[in-house]
């Protein structure tokens, strides 16, 4: 809890994990009035837009560092209504679905790591940039059928020293938004060895990478 920065608004609370930000920089490109970049002291500011505007800037964070409560009786934000993984160019996979992530508690939006030099795993805290990460999100598309619930909880589970184990129904999607697979379960690489990515292939043994699991 020490990472997350809460901010009371009159009409909405702002709650900022810094853990998991991946400095998209949505949040201070398209309102520096609500995120006020390079400033000594308070940085955010929920009273400088309405509640739903600042509902807006949350749900388009991918990491989900951003959270908010409306405070004037608005809703909250809700489950999508089709769960899914998006696959970042050279980087992170961005998860939107109710997500059940290592027994924490549930939230709806998280980027984690596929590269392995997170020292945050299974979070993407921006490493690959470092490592020179690189991996396309324009996989092959592999055959699937629709699937009879797009949405409802996602549960992802980090292996020891291994890949993340995803449960529930998902669509994997490139970065141009082609949906590549539909599934109920599959492995996701996260050691950045793979020769068939996103997926894992084993690569994590001969690379002897570690990471704590669940």
């Amino acid at each position: 809890m020490d990472s997350i920065e809460i901010v009371e608004g009159k009409k909405a609370r702002i709650r900022f994990d810094a853990s998991k930000c991946i400095h998209s920089r949505g949040c201070v490109l398209s309102r520096p009035d609500v995120f006020v970049p390079n400033v000594q002291g308070e940085w955010i500011h929920p009273d400088a837009a309405t509640p739903e505007a600042v509902a807006e800037l949350a749900h388009q964070c991918p990491s989900g560092a951003i959270m908010y409560d409306r405070l004037d009786g608005g809703p909250n934000e809700q489950p999508p209504k089709v769960n899914l993984v998006r696959i970042r160019e050279n980087g992170p996979l961005a998860f939107h679905a109710e997500l059940h992530i290592a027994g924490q508690e549930p939230s709806y939006r998280a980027t984690l790591c596929r590269c392995g030099a997170s020292k945050n795993k299974p979070y993407c805290d921006g490493g690959h940039a470092a490592a020179g990460f690189v991996a396309s999100s324009e996989v092959a598309v592999e055959e699937s059928s629709p699937l009879a619930r797009r949405e409802g909880p996602l549960h992802i589970s980090p292996t020891v020293n291994g890949p993340l184990h995803v449960e529930g129904s998902v669509e994997i999607v490139t970065s141009t938004g082609k949906t590549v697979n539909r599934t109920t379960t599959t492995y996701l690489c996260r050691c950045g060895q793979s020769r068939n990515k996103p997926y894992c292939d084993g690569s994590h043994k001969a690379a002897e990478f570690v990471a704590e699991g669940v």
